[in-house]
């Protein structure tokens, strides 16, 4: 028996409405209800919120399509200004009707004008006779621009006595919304979170037709198990699922299983599941490249932590900064000597060893350093001559403001600021491979 039942709609729309919608039939159910016949006029304003991928978008999109309802379908954050949205909904009215001819131009600097050009379009599209839907997606960019146009929105109806009712779709609750003036309330609407099951079921209908469904489902199950906890996105998600599925499948096409078989299979891609693990959210290797790094049996990239833009967005004295900070962090002070000048003599590291330092210095943590310290391994590694400008004092700022380093102690000391490195040893490796740097040939830890 179908979920969803109206009798203004065929029931044939409804039902393969109903399976391009799974897991959220009951909101689609209570938005039919809302929005009544064609001819009826509908709530002036909804405001849908939920988390991100919980279906807002998707689902609004593909219910206006399939039921062909009159609508404009606007992102806020794209149209950034008030003159861009008022112009680009006007310019998708025009292509409302079937039959509409070449979108024109159309110059919309206020609200007024909006409101007068917005009758226009409607008389001339002949849309009287049904409800025209409004949805503006990422609505909460609203609350950046001027402040008569939100409570517009919700009162477009009543400005220009045609029925029309806008759909507002957020992250964000209504509370965070609503003007210190007040305003006309629109009725709210929770998207919930995709559960565990939502996800199995919705991720296994994408299963390739050369694969049973069971064996699809089976792989999903898997996947969930392991990401759930850390990513409930239902695009990442997917995107994993597309991924990972061929490392999956080896066992099979080599024949050293069956579809059945899932201790194998589990056994065969639970390392790579681990390793696409460091890059959830991150796209830090393109899918070709994962895939071949799969193949080739290597590891996902070489840097972890961080994503592999920040490293290239560091000016170029950033990162030797950042270098001599993790040296002064992690070798003792009266290594430098032994490290930075060229007429040290031979010093064994035996020599000076103590009983307190048989410990890695890794271990113990970052040691607090001063600034003079800092800048003094800085000019030893540097090749060509810095001078102590301001503009390295304001980077030294910058990387404490981004957290790859931390001062210590009060800002009124009389013997200057001490810092302390805060990146670990993958990502200074990293760093220090963009600059051609070899740093463990200066760390103390690893002669």
């Amino acid at each position: 028996m179908p979920n969803l039942e109206h009798p203004a709609y065929p029931a044939a729309d409804l039902l393969h409405l109903e399976g391009l919608v799974p897991c959220r039939e009951s909101q689609v159910s209570t938005l039919l209800s809302i929005f009544g016949e064609r001819q009826h006029f509908s709530f002036p304003s909804i405001f849908i919120y939920g988390h991100t991928s919980s279906g807002k978008t998707y689902v609004m999109k593909t219910l206006l399509t399939t039921l062909q309802l009159p609508h404009v379908f606007v992102n806020c954050v794209e149209y950034f200004t008030s003159r861009l949205l008022l112009e680009e909904i006007l310019i998708q009215l025009q292509s409302c009707s079937p039959g509409a001819e070449q979108t024109s131009p159309v110059h919309c600097d206020t609200l007024n004008d909006f409101v007068r050009l917005f009758k226009q379009a409607v008389a001339s599209q002949e849309l009287q006779d049904q409800t025209l839907y409004i949805v503006l997606d990422r609505a909460e960019q609203l609350r950046e621009m001027e402040a008569n146009i939100l409570p517009a929105f919700l009162r477009l109806q009543e400005l220009t006595d045609r029925n029309v009712t806008v759909i507002l779709l957020s992250e964000i609750v209504w509370e965070l919304f609503r003007p210190n003036m007040g305003c006309f309330e629109p009725f709210t609407m929770y998207f919930p979170d995709y559960s565990i099951g939502h996800l199995q079921k919705i991720l296994s209908q994408n299963h390739p037709p050369e694969y049973s469904a069971d064996f699809y489902a089976a792989y999903i199950n898997i996947l969930l198990g392991v990401f759930y906890m850390v990513c409930r996105d239902l695009k990442e998600l997917r995107h994993l699922a597309a991924l990972n599925f061929a490392k999956y499948c080896e066992p099979v096409v080599r024949g050293e299983a069956n579809e059945r078989d899932t201790r194998k299979l589990w056994k065969n891609i639970e390392p790579h599941l681990k390793k696409a693990m460091q890059t959830v959210y991150l796209r830090e290797i393109s899918s070709s490249q994962w895939e071949r790094l799969q193949h080739d049996g290597g590891e996902p990239g070489q840097l972890k932590g961080l994503s592999a833009h920040t490293h290239v967005e560091l000016p170029y004295y950033s990162k030797f900064l950042l270098i001599a900070a993790y040296l002064a962090s992690y070798n003792p002070v009266r290594t430098d000597k032994r490290f930075f000048l060229k007429h040290h003599g031979k010093i064994r590291k035996t020599n000076f060893m103590k009983k307190h330092e048989k410990t890695s210095n890794h271990l113990l943590g970052p040691k607090p350093f001063p600034l003079d310290r800092l800048l003094a391994i800085l000019y030893s590694i540097v090749d060509n001559r810095v001078a102590p400008t301001a503009n390295i004092f304001s980077q030294i700022t910058s990387l404490v403001t981004l957290q790859l380093l931390s001062m210590v102690g009060q800002n009124d000391q009389l013997d200057g600021p001490r810092y302390k490195c805060t990146v670990s040893l993958d990502f200074i490796r990293a760093i220090a491979r963009t600059v051609n740097f070899d740093i463990i040939k200066y760390l103390y830890d690893f002669l």
